[in-house]
């Protein structure tokens, strides 16, 4: 890690404490460029068609880089998640942060009148997450984005599904 960063171990201790201390830097770091990136829309999902651009927008990102390398912060949960306690808890912490602006939107769509009673937001807005960590991952397999578009339309025509008409 240190060569690869062209520094030497004093620096990593200095500002990180540890090697821990360092991989907990990465992904609080990769969590707020992956939320930055994805603002306005990540606070302003609070209709179908805000869903359906925001899921869009990340299947043009995945086509333009190739579908490689998929998302920075699923695939540190990938790496981190069984072996590192501390960074597990952090990745949740980074999953919920993510999780929670599609919960809000859901939430305030119910709230207006427009989703229905009856629709589990906190479940909607876990599947359409689920949906797209599964949908990047097969993305990033395959080198095509289809089975991303396909995971995430899949749910948000689940909530569409939910309109009060």
């Amino acid at each position: 890690m240190q060569a690869a960063a062209g520094v030497g171990a004093s620096q990593i201790y200095h500002y990180f404490g540890d090697k821990q201390g360092l991989v907990l830097a990465v992904i609080d770091h990769q969590t707020d460029t992956q939320l930055a990136r994805q603002r306005p829309l990540l606070d302003n999902r609070d209709s179908v068609e805000a869903l359906r651009e925001w899921c869009d927008r990340a299947g043009s990102r995945q086509d333009e880089r190739g579908c490689e390398g998929g998302c920075e912060i699923g695939s540190l949960a990938s790496e981190l998640a069984d072996s590192d306690r501390s960074a597990r808890t952090r990745l949740v912490s980074a999953f919920d942060r993510w999780e929670g602006p599609i919960r809000s939107g859901l939430a305030r769509m119910q709230a207006r009148g427009e989703l229905s009673e009856r629709a589990d937001t906190d479940a909607l807005a876990t599947a359409l997450l689920a949906a797209v960590q599964g949908g990047m991952l097969l993305s990033q397999v395959r080198r095509s984005s289809t089975a991303y578009r396909q995971a995430v339309s899949a749910v948000i025509d689940h909530i569409e599904s939910y309109l009060v008409r």
